[in-house]
């Protein structure tokens, strides 16, 4: 049993004025992990002042001297890789797998805001004028608890390399994770004041962010709904704001696509995280004439597919985070009876042997249209929905028929076609026969799947304003 009753604030831990405990729940077994005494709305006060005061020297640092802070970071968290995969693993039920790829995904957020700041210009010339990128000033970022280290760092590397002060308020669900990383952050001997984590809940800490007029700018990573909360709160004092939204993600595979990789590659866009990814690939999109072959090659893959203990380096598919989630992905599958799809595989229930954590079975529905609800809404768990087209023109429009935007998929033998669909498809990021990450492209989404993009220069630029200098001859 752990107890958490710090957080960080002006280079210090310390205890906060809030008086609530949240309990820490083991998604494995349910059974309780520790406590975390969460900040109230004077601790966030208080962090977004010390920002406030350290933005006025940390916005005048040398490119040399942030590229040093976030160097420095990075080397605090190689120190500790073990300790990152197994916290992820233990708290939040992500599988090996995923918490291995995650914490290098951690470090390579620091290297491409490192190659950014070697790279960009922040004096240019426009016009006859010199604009001035400066930075925008305190800057509240907003996380949730899935991959919520993974968050945090690539938010946070890129304010510090636009020269902002942060306040970060992670889930509370992730308080044993944002223990590490506030551990590394605390030796890497940055500045006080340039970034300050509140533990506390979304109504009360990261609503006083989105009010608060010395907060410049809002990060937030989360649902499309808590987004638009946060949008409508930001514009009372005109707060800029990035929002990386939620999504239900087409993948496209064409007719001439090799099925015996692409279904492989399709189940694994749609189970990775367990489900739990904005990105998952969760409405396939199949040739009508391939329904019959698609069908067999995922009934054999499942089969196979490893729903157990996260901490199996072979488990596929772990736990869901909570019972609250567990028990969303359950009426959605439930959702999905009662609209008339067909379960392929898996269904309502738990695997057997694993009553006693948040397993979920993981599910493919077929005869799925795309205006039923599983197709529409973003479930956040092991379940996919198969669609059948005629034609590549329907296969676009399906894609594109959703409120979402965030991600998609396409798969073929012909890369110039594979291209071509891919230009048509309204999502923030497509991927083309395979999941990959770049992390000097921009990411974000069409849609509800939020606004701006974060990563490489348009992400930088999010946390920077244009002074125009104008000097009439």
């Amino acid at each position: 049993m752990k107890t958490i009753d710090k957080i960080y604030i002006n280079g210090e831990f310390v205890t906060p004025q809030g008086t609530e405990y949240f309990d820490l729940i083991s998604p494995t077994t349910n059974e309780k992990l520790g406590k975390v005494l969460l900040g109230n709305t004077e601790d966030t006060k208080k962090a977004i002042e010390a920002a406030k005061n350290a933005f006025k020297t940390f916005s005048k640092t040398t490119v040399s001297e942030r590229i040093q802070h976030l160097k420095n970071i990075k080397s605090s968290i190689e120190k500790r890789k073990d300790d990152f995969i197994n916290v992820m693993i233990e708290e939040y039920g992500g599988t090996f797998q995923f918490a291995s790829i995650s914490y290098e995904y951690m470090l390579k957020g620091f290297d491409s805001a490192i190659n950014l700041l070697n790279n960009y210009n922040f004096i240019k010339t426009m016009g006859e004028s010199e604009v001035q990128m400066a930075p925008i000033g305190v800057v509240g970022i907003i996380i949730p608890w899935n991959s919520s280290n993974g968050f945090i760092c690539s938010k946070l590397s890129t304010a510090i390399a636009a020269g902002c002060t942060t306040v970060i308020k992670p889930s509370e669900m992730s308080a044993q994770q944002t223990q590490l990383i506030t551990e590394c952050l605390h030796e890497a001997n940055l500045p006080k004041g340039v970034f300050n984590i509140v533990n506390g809940l979304g109504e009360i800490v990261g609503a006083e962010i989105s009010r608060n007029p010395d907060i410049a700018k809002i990060s937030f990573t989360g649902s499309t709904n808590v987004g638009k909360i946060i949008a409508k709160e930001a514009v009372n004092t005109m707060k800029r704001v990035t929002l990386e939204l939620g999504g239900k993600s087409p993948n496209i595979i064409l007719d001439d696509a090799d099925f015996s990789k692409a279904i492989p590659l399709a189940l694994g866009a749609a189970f990775m995280n367990s489900g739990q990814a904005c990105i998952a690939g969760t409405r396939l999109l199949i040739p009508e004439n391939k329904l019959a072959e698609t069908k067999v090659f995922i009934k054999e893959i499942i089969s196979n597919l490893i729903v157990d203990d996260p901490k199996n380096p072979n488990t596929a598919v772990g736990p869901m985070v909570s019972t609250k989630q567990y028990n969303r992905v359950q009426d959605y599958i439930q959702i999905g009876i009662n609209e008339g799809a067909e379960i392929l595989t898996g269904g309502l229930g738990k695997p057997e042997g694993l009553e006693n954590g948040n397993f979920v079975k993981p599910t493919v529905f077929v005869n799925v249209t795309n205006q039923m609800r599983i197709a529409r809404e973003e479930i956040f768990g092991p379940v996919l929905s198969i669609i059948t087209y005629k034609t590549e023109e329907e296969a676009v429009e399906i894609a594109n028929d959703t409120t979402y935007g965030l991600q998609a998929y396409v798969s073929s033998s012909n890369i110039e076609r594979a291209h071509r669909v891919a230009s048509q498809i309204n999502a923030g990021r497509v991927q083309i026969n395979g999941i990959g990450h770049d992390p000097m492209a921009p990411f974000g989404g069409f849609k509800q799947s939020g606004i701006g993009r974060e990563f490489g220069t348009l992400g930088l630029e999010a946390y920077l304003e244009p002074r125009a200098l104008i000097q009439p001859k």
